[in-house]
């Protein structure tokens, strides 16, 4: 068994359901605290953060993820007990064995080979954990990077171990992500009996013009690194459950994934004035989840392209696409921030798994992209 998959197969075990860490940042503490690295603990409000460092001198170089996994669903839908990592043909199967705890696995061995390999590099080599990525990510990196703003730490590299990779491991970086915009608006009307309409009004009727032009509507064209913005409903809930009732109030979830030509107060406008223009007895509240980041070609979208070519031999593509990551809590303070880690196929499903090929060479691109911003000679 290779450090990599060991160290993956111990972090499994522990039942992380998000916001616990049960156990897994301390691990990782104790691995690397012979290494040089201290830890400092950044827990807020339940939710276990972890800020290992080693060194003082720039550049710094950030590898950060999250020990926390979604909860597993029902055990008998398994083939294997989830928190029991299981090889089966070729595969590790577990809860978090593809988000994210095989890059966690790997980082950790790739900095002990680093080190072991360049003792005397340059800069320093952080390591930023949280148990809040897969919940509300209220108390979780967004509490780490207040904490670094707040003392003037400074981080001029992030490398975040979501699993990017779709059809063979390499083939993607996320050197951005969009940003997110959510609205719950809520339509009134007039409650009535349906056999006489006349004395009621109804806001599905009300709001389905409306809707049907929002959904029509074309925000942006995308720029050359994000694709257009999207507007998709998420929830219509309206009706008090009997089917000889108009309802009164009508109420839509919808979220926009938009790019930066179309920023959220310019859709938040543009929706508003569609509802405006059809007379609509409306209340709308709005939540900005993310604000869309890039990070352009440079020293550490080079470096691990580098590392994958060099490692596998697949020329990676530049993605924005997707949902959000702690990247954009990172992307506040750091000015290269990318996203790399295994393939997402099975991620957040049952029987999520990763092939246990892929857990070395996933290690080995970690460690060269450390190599080529901290040890080689500059290019």
């Amino acid at each position: 068994m290779s450090a990599t998959l060991d160290l993956l197969c111990q972090l499994i075990a522990r039942p992380s359901v998000t916001p616990e860490d049960a156990g897994c940042q301390p691990l990782i503490a104790q691995r690397l605290a012979p290494l040089g690295f201290s830890a400092e603990p950044l827990s807020r409000n339940g939710t276990t953060n972890l800020w290992l460092r080693r060194g003082t001198d720039r550049p710094v170089v950030v590898l950060a993820g999250h020990t926390d996994v979604v909860p597993p669903g029902p055990r008998e839908a398994w083939q294997s007990d989830p928190f029991m990592p299981t090889v089966r043909d070729g595969y590790l199967y577990g809860r978090g064995a593809a988000d994210m705890k095989a890059s966690l696995a790997a980082f950790v061995v790739a900095v002990e080979e680093f080190l072991c390999r360049h003792p005397t590099h340059r800069g320093s080599i952080a390591l930023l954990l949280t148990s809040d990525e897969e919940g509300p990510a209220t108390d979780g990196t967004t509490a780490v990077v207040e904490a670094l703003r707040a003392r003037g730490e400074v981080i001029d590299y992030a490398l975040v171990g979501e699993p990017t990779s779709v059809e063979q491991l390499g083939d993607t970086i996320k050197n951005g992500r969009r940003g997110s915009l959510s609205g719950r608006l809520t339509v009134r009307g007039v409650q009535g009996h349906v056999a006489y309409p006349q004395r009621a009004r109804n806001p599905v009727h009300d709001l389905a013009p409306a809707l049907a032009q929002l959904v029509g509507e074309i925000w942006d064209q995308g720029d050359t690194n994000f694709p257009p913005t999207t507007f998709q409903v998420s929830n219509i809930h309206a009706g008090t459950g009997a089917g000889n009732v108009i309802p009164g109030v009508c109420v839509v979830d919808f979220n926009f994934r938009f790019a930066p030509t179309s920023p959220a107060p310019r859709l938040q406008e543009r929706v508003e004035a569609i509802l405006r223009a059809h007379r609509l007895d409306y209340e709308l509240r709005w939540t900005v989840g993310a604000e869309p980041f890039v990070t352009p070609a440079g020293d550490l979208v080079d470096a691990l392209r580098r590392a994958i070519v060099q490692t596998t031999g697949v020329e990676p593509v530049l993605s924005t696409t997707g949902g959000t990551s702690d990247g954009r809590f990172l992307a506040t303070i750091c000015p290269q921030v990318v996203e790399f880690g295994p393939l997402n196929a099975s991620i957040h499903q049952v029987n999520e798994h990763i092939a246990v090929a892929d857990l070395e060479p996933l290690k080995d691109i970690y460690r060269r992209t450390l190599e080529i911003l901290l040890a080689l000679p500059r290019a």
